[in-house]
């Protein structure tokens, strides 16, 4: 986890999901990470279905190096899916240039206009880790290296700084191994695209 990505200098992020996998906490760390970490402006509104556990909810993120006038995601630079119903709700929100990250196993992406689609098990590799609860962090380490919107160390210690106490060594693996997955898959397209453009030449 020693890959050092630039950082991008505004990045509107909408994370959603179901109530009860974590999506305001994934959403609070995105935040803090930006602000304490990265020392740039950063807002955070959530909304939660009619009930809290199993309901409808998501997290809007805005990072800016400026001032933030409207906290609001209009257009997504990141949508984030943990659910199908997350999915249907916002892929609308999708520009082509957007960057869409779906939990591989709990999302069917279908009709998807962006070319940037990344897709992770991310419930699987927190279950494999002992805590389904931690697919938020293991999609939170995935975010950080597929959008380039945080610095990795200060996602980290954002983590670190908001996951329960007397979990942060499962937590910090759990972002690892999503961080690492991220770098892998986007080091994957990149052998894939010079192997055509070399195959072209």
């Amino acid at each position: 986890m020693t890959t050092v990505m630039p950082v991008a200098s505004r990045k509107e992020i909408l994370i959603t999901g179901f109530g009860g996998q974590g999506i305001v906490l994934a959403g609070q760390i995105v935040g803090r990470a930006a602000s304490l970490g990265d020392h740039k402006e950063s807002t955070l509104t959530q909304s939660y279905g009619p009930e809290a556990r199993g309901g409808a909810c998501s997290a809007q993120v805005i990072i800016s190096e400026d001032p933030i006038h409207y906290p609001y995601v209009r257009s997504p630079d990141v949508l984030v899916c943990m659910s199908q119903g997350g999915f249907d709700k916002y892929a609308a929100m999708l520009r082509e240039d957007s960057i869409l990250l779906t939990d591989q196993d709990l999302v069917k992406a279908s009709a998807v206009k962006t070319p940037e689609f990344f897709s992770i098990p991310a419930t699987r590799m927190a279950e494999e880790l002992g805590r389904k609860m931690m697919a938020n962090i293991v999609m939170v380490g995935f975010l950080t290296a597929i959008s380039r919107a945080l610095t990795v160390d200060a996602a980290r210690s954002a983590v670190l700084d908001s996951v329960p106490k007397g979990t942060e060594k499962l937590n910090t693996t759990a972002f690892g191994k999503g961080y690492d997955y991220g770098i892998a898959v986007l080091k994957g397209r990149q052998k894939k695209a010079e192997a055509k453009k070399g195959a072209q030449a």
